[in-house]
């Protein structure tokens, strides 16, 4: 390594009158240097100074591949480049260190030089975010937060706020939230959204009311979206206004939906009309919304329709309702058994996992739950391990504990993970 970086140093002079000549040379070195782990670190991180773009950008590669936390520090500095793929590529690799493999789905995978600009594609999948018991450090967060609201890249700002709602970097909400207010970039305002949702601080809420009625369709819906899932009562009179003035179904669908989050006796016009309605999401988002109000007076109605339902939207929906309302028995037609029969179908296990996160925050449906994880299939076992993690209390303990030595290995590895986030949410 000392013989390498002597013939560097004696080489730069004679290159620095050839550019080209010396950013070939460089990423050579860069390759070289490499292929010998964390230690060659901070020989890397040199290069991250380098004039010439595509040498940091390589430098940076193999930080990311070299993959140890002190790939961290290196890697915040590059965020700080003036390229814009420097910038994406150093995202990318910070998240990568908490959600392993996240590099080969990132933005930065997509990337290609075109001259001097660059071209990238986001990919739909908003999905990922790192288990709650792993600990992002501060300086990470403030990093990508930097970055989000202060980017000349519209690609980086939207990219550093993806990496934000990962990696749950509440610290960075005031960046969030400055971004969104800062750009006129659909992209960048949609990301923003999403992390807002992901991290899940209900104090952000005000500050998105003014994309309620974007005219951006995805924006919009977004928008709607986060309103609902961070329960701001008090846009609920603009929610309603978006549900009278949408212009098109899937507008109608997230404006109820949100609405359907927020219990309010005045919505109940809303649910009236629409439990009968012929499309099958907003008929769900009118159960939901009466599940919610927990009036017994709707039983009779909700199990006449959950009869009658053939619709997986709606009929999902109307199990929650059951529940919500007391129908928490196990047994083998019961509504509640019905959603957890339901962790079984990947088209469908997200709906009835999220319902079923929030209807375990009753400890009768709690209870209930942590004695199904004794004789589920695979597939529930490891929805209701991630269920009770959210939301259990020191009795599901031993639940957690009996998955994590169950007899298939997936079961098990998901037992441990719950335990973990469990045992870090308890205090």
């Amino acid at each position: 390594m000392r013989v390498l970086g002597a013939l560097s140093c004696c080489l730069l002079p004679l290159l620095a009158q050839d550019p080209r000549s010396a950013a070939k040379h460089h990423l050579r070195t860069v390759r070289e240097l490499a292929k010998q782990g964390s230690e060659a670190i901070p020989q890397l991180q040199v290069f991250l100074s380098d004039p010439a773009p595509e040498v940091r950008v390589e430098a940076v590669k193999a930080i990311i591949e070299i993959d140890t936390q002190h790939s961290l520090e290196p890697l915040i500095q590059a965020t700080g480049d003036a390229d814009p793929e420097v910038q994406i590529r150093a995202t990318d690799g910070l998240v990568n260190f908490y959600l392993p493999g996240y590099v080969h789905t990132g933005l930065g995978n997509s990337l290609r030089r075109v001259g001097t600009a660059i071209k990238s594609k986001f990919t739909d999948t908003t999905d990922q975010v790192i288990d709650p018991y792993i600990k992002v450090r501060p300086e990470v967060i403030q990093a990508l937060g930097k970055l989000a609201r202060g980017s000349a890249s519209m690609d980086a700002r939207a990219n550093a706020l993806r990496a934000l709602g990962i990696l749950r970097g509440a610290a960075a909400v005031p960046d969030v939230v400055e971004a969104l207010r800062s750009s006129k970039t659909d992209q960048v305002i949609f990301e923003g959204l999403i992390a807002l949702q992901k991290i899940a601080d209900p104090a952000a809420a005000p500050n998105i009311a003014f994309l309620l009625q974007d005219l951006d369709d995805k924006v919009q819906v977004a928008a709607l979206e986060t309103t609902g899932l961070l329960r701001n009562r008090e846009a609920l009179p603009r929610l309603r206004e978006a549900l009278g003035r949408a212009r098109n179904d899937k507008i109608r669908r997230a404006a109820l939906e949100a609405i359907a989050f927020i219990p309010d006796q005045e919505s109940r016009p809303l649910y009236t009309r629409y439990f009968t309605d012929r499309d099958d999401r907003l008929r769900a988002a009118a159960a939901e919304g009466l599940a919610r109000l927990k009036s017994p007076a709707d039983l009779p109605m909700i199990e006449k329709a959950f009869e009658e339902e053939r619709k997986m939207p709606p009929r999902l929906a109307l199990a929650f309702a059951l529940v919500m309302l007391g129908k928490a028995e196990v047994s083998e037609f019961s509504p509640l058994q019905y959603l957890v029969n339901t962790l079984n179908a990947a088209a469908w296990r997200g709906v009835a996992q999220a319902y079923l996160v929030e209807l375990s925050r009753q400890p009768t449906v709690r209870r209930s739950l942590q004695e199904a994880t004794r004789q589920g299939a695979k597939d529930e076992k490891i929805q209701l391990a991630q269920i009770l993690a959210q939301t259990g209390d020191k009795d599901t303990i031993p639940y957690l504990d009996a998955l994590s030595r169950d007899g298939d290995t997936d079961v098990a590895e998901e037992g441990i993970i719950a335990l973990k986030t469990l045992k870090a949410r308890l205090p």
